[in-house]
């Protein structure tokens, strides 16, 4: 399967982006979806997470009330929306996707085994 993201850019705090993720090579549906990221020498972060069906969504506490994850199996794409963005939410943003058959959303990267190119965030203050 193969993951492609876009949307990143330069935005000023307290703006808004919206990532998008478009999947192809396999059935986007069996995929459980989510968003990472890596600023710069920091490990990479879980930000939010979608289950296969979109019933479920998980986030990171840093960004609850401010990002929202959703898909569209129909277009095998999945997006997150960032409102109210600060700097510390700078870095580079990847998408990824699980078949895993875990009890829940997992935030563990090693658990994503397809991942898309990254695209970069820069909120300025």
């Amino acid at each position: 399967v193969q993951l492609q993201a876009s949307g990143g850019g330069l935005v000023q705090a307290g703006g808004s982006l919206r990532l998008s993720c478009a999947v192809s090579g396999d059935t986007f549906s069996r995929y459980n979806m989510a968003w990472f990221r890596q600023a710069p020498v920091k490990e990479r972060e879980f930000v939010a997470a979608i289950s296969w069906n979109g019933r479920s969504t998980k986030y990171v506490d840093s960004v609850k009330g401010r990002f929202a994850i959703s898909r569209d199996n129909a277009k095998n794409m999945v997006w997150l929306q960032m409102n109210s963005l600060k700097p510390e939410d700078t870095a580079v943003y990847y998408c990824a996707a699980s078949d895993i058959p875990l009890p829940g959303l997992t935030t563990t990267p090693r658990n994503y085994h397809y991942w898309g190119q990254g695209t970069q965030v820069t909120v300025s203050s």
